[in-house]
């Protein structure tokens, strides 16, 4: 019991920090849509995919190789992180290096000419990126939770607080809105051309101050390369790198090359790059559903686990499946159906507002990642995780084909559909594969059906003009309550059973 409650403790700190972290940056969106150009957000869109790509291959899978080496081979735990932590402080700075003396290559095919210097800051961002991984793993494989925690969001304000600092502050007092007898000394350090560089140096000047804080927090670390002794461990890391690359081509990769896919002039007066920055805005507003779905993972992973010894957890893991796809779908038409009120807030710039109606979509591609998480406890379960990675693959391919199919066709909507596509067949592929091997009995019609019925009323709010501004908000939050009316009806049985244990006859 003591064990499960420091389980519990730590789950929700590593949770709470990593959802922070993701909230806090989801709150950089009105100032990036406030302050920088179109262009500046769109080149934010693309080159952080390109950075997620990246960073798959600069890590290659030692965090997870590192957790199973240090714990459970029999070896000497500061014998591993030294090893491995030396082995990528040799592969990160090598390919940092090479991405830096290639800056203006890459500057060139990619279309950011005289921009060189992004890349350069690219290379160093991902190469500190890391050589910080296996230290911060260390803290978390030695239970230092709160360590982890507070270094984590150390990064994150900081990162944050330079962003404000050169995007807001910078540009009001050089404009003269604020504080104008300081123009002279911020003249010094800001340059006014600059936009999206100022994301990167921000984001370059967080990481590095984490340097000394994590050699302090890990102080055992010895400079080490030994070939015969991480020749297994490389061995059990490659196979990972290719299953990361494959889920963060799922993640990340229409956001990457949709301004490559999509046609200069497809959308009237603005560039593919402009174009890009209102995909990626828009899709930021779907991070609401992703929000809660790391929210749930947190919280079921080891739930699933714990329960999958008692004799009815089957019947368990479809229970909480049907409670997931309930909720989720509750908060898809919320958030739809409220999208003029949301997007006005978050996306500050002009011409946003085109992008909001592949929102629904996106929040249903993440609503059925979500589904395909509670699916994926079958393979975890019966240790056949080699299904992971071909389920995984499938869904690059999908991504990859439709973006390349009908982003050139339907813009927007179509990098839209590549996530829901991807997800989509993902969750069913589980689904019939995991019932053969672990047979759970999931509620499949109601689900689907719930799903369906909230896509639409998502879209129907969302397009329905009801008239004034009160009877707008009013009448599009009643198809909310047309949904959770329809799931107590369908309900009613599982309501009252609830009802019963609340209220016990005496």
């Amino acid at each position: 019991m003591g064990q499960l409650k420091q389980l519990a403790g730590q789950t929700a700190i590593y949770g709470i920090s990593s959802i922070l972290g993701r909230t806090v940056n989801f709150l950089l969106i009105p100032i990036y849509t406030a302050y920088l150009t179109k262009d500046a957000v769109g080149a934010y869109t693309a080159l952080y995919g390109y950075m997620a790509l990246f960073n798959i291959i600069f890590t290659y899978g030692m965090e997870t190789t590192y957790f199973r080496y240090a714990t459970g081979k029999g070896l000497d735990p500061e014998k591993v992180f030294s090893q491995i932590q030396s082995l990528l402080i040799t592969t990160s700075l090598s390919l940092g290096a090479i991405i830096y003396l290639s800056a203006p290559t890459l500057a060139s095919w990619l279309n950011y000419e005289g921009q060189e210097h992004l890349f350069r800051w690219i290379a160093w961002i991902l190469a500190i990126d890391a050589v910080l991984v296996i230290p911060y793993a260390k803290l978390r494989k030695e239970n230092k939770a709160f360590q982890f925690a507070l270094t984590k969001l150390s990064n994150i304000l900081i990162n944050v607080g330079l962003n404000v600092f050169f995007i807001v502050l910078c540009y009001q007092i050089w404009n003269g809105n604020w504080f104008s007898e300081l123009v002279p000394l911020i003249g010094k350090i800001y340059n006014p051309d600059w936009g999206v560089e100022y994301i990167f140096i921000s984001n370059l000047i967080a990481n590095a101050a984490m340097i000394p804080v994590l050699i302090w927090l890990t102080k055992t670390f010895r400079f080490a390369i030994n070939r015969e002794f991480l020749k297994p461990i490389w061995h059990y890391a490659f196979p990972l790198l290719f299953m990361g690359l494959a889920g963060t081509i799922n993640e990340t990769f229409s956001r990457t090359i949709f301004e490559y896919v999509l046609p200069e002039g497809f959308y009237e007066g603005l560039t593919s790059r402009e174009a890009t920055g209102i995909f990626g805005a828009n899709f930021k507003l779907a991070i609401l559903m992703n929000l809660i779905i790391q929210a749930f993972k947190y919280a079921a992973e080891p739930f699933f686990f714990n329960q999958s010894t008692e004799k009815n957890s089957p019947q368990t893991f479809a229970t909480v499946m049907h409670a997931f796809i309930i909720f989720c779908s509750g908060l898809m038409i919320a958030v739809s159906v409220n999208l003029d009120l949301i997007g006005s807030l978050f996306l500050r710039g002009e011409g946003y507002a085109m992008g909001n109606h592949i929102v629904p979509v996106l929040l249903l591609g993440y609503l059925m990642l979500g589904i395909y998480f509670n699916l994926s406890i079958w393979f975890k379960l019966t240790d056949q995780t080699k299904y992971s990675f071909y389920i995984t693959v499938l869904g690059a391919i999908v991504t990859v084909t439709v973006m390349l199919t009908l982003v050139p066709r339907i813009g927007l909507m179509g990098g839209a559909l590549s996530t829901l596509c991807c997800y989509t067949v993902m969750s069913i592929t589980c689904y019939f594969i995991g019932q053969k091997h672990f047979p759970i009995p999931y509620q499949a019609g109601k689900g689907i059906f719930y799903l369906l019925m909230a896509f639409g009323l998502s879209y129907l709010g969302f397009y329905w003009d009801w008239g004034t501004p009160f009877l707008q908000f009013i009448g599009k939050n009643s198809l909310l309550i047309v949904f959770v009316l329809v799931v107590l009806w369908l309900e009613k049985k599982e309501v009252q059973k609830i009802r019963d244990r609340l209220n016990p006859k005496s």
